[in-house]
């Protein structure tokens, strides 16, 4: 058996070395912060997407002739949605091209345009009207003749209407023509689109289109009434 001194030796001896390691390790890392869980159906939702407004369209409604000539000027224009080739003006209920070619429905061939007021103005589709019709010949245009070719302005507001009355004043006190201005202002009626083969015909037909219009005289006509501006429209 060891002695009670020789054990407090080996005693203070291993005390010793056991401090020696400890400094020797050095002081305990720290615990790295845990990352919190994630919390499930409580993530910030993504903002809705703002909706795009949709133009707010208008329709104006005009008849100068065969209403096959009376599309294109029109889609040229920027803002100009659509042109439609129908009948308006009479008393037949869901006229007929032959009923409306006879001149006993009251209709007349017109052109419905839905256009976009924040990229073309009325005033503009009303220059380009009086650009494209006779405004000085009574119920007829060019070689066609009857009630059913009469030009026409077909407003469908008091706004339309002001502006179409103050063009027909302006364009007569302007002096360009002798004769007076027979061109009608009247309510816009029910509109009645016409047989689908007349629908854009000069896009279809470009040939057959062509040449009615030359053979009509529509293009000598206009160029007489409007010198240059005729082949601005």
């Amino acid at each position: 058996m060891l002695s009670r001194s020789t054990r407090l030796v080996l005693f203070a001896l291993a005390s010793t070395l056991v401090g020696i390691g400890a400094f020797a390790a050095g002081p305990a890392a720290p615990e790295s912060p845990k990352k919190p869980e994630p919390q499930v159906g409580t993530s910030t939702p993504a903002p809705a997407p703002e909706k795009k407004e949709e133009p707010k369209l208008a329709t104006a409604t005009f008849a100068g002739g065969c209403f096959w000539c009376m599309e294109g000027p029109f889609d040229k224009l920027p803002g100009v949605i659509s042109t439609t080739s129908g009948y308006t003006g009479g008393t037949k209920v869901n006229p007929t091209y032959e009923e409306v070619s006879s001149g006993t429905t009251g209709h007349a061939e017109s052109v419905q345009v839905v256009f976009d007021p924040s990229k073309v103005t009325y005033s503009q589709l009303l220059e380009v009207f009086w650009h494209n019709v006779d405004p000085l010949t009574s119920n007829a245009q060019f070689c066609d003749h009857g009630t059913q070719y009469r030009s026409v302005i077909f407003y469908h507001d008091a706004e339309q209407q002001r502006l179409a009355e103050e063009s027909k004043r302006q364009l007569e006190a302007s002096g360009r023509f002798k004769q007076p201005i027979v061109t009608q202002i009247v309510p816009a009626s029910t509109f009645y689109p016409a047989e689908d083969y007349h629908q854009d015909y000069y896009l279809k037909n470009p040939v057959r289109y062509r040449y009615y219009r030359f053979g009509c005289g529509r293009d000598a006509r206009l160029k007489e009434l409007w010198g240059d501006d005729s082949a601005k429209h």
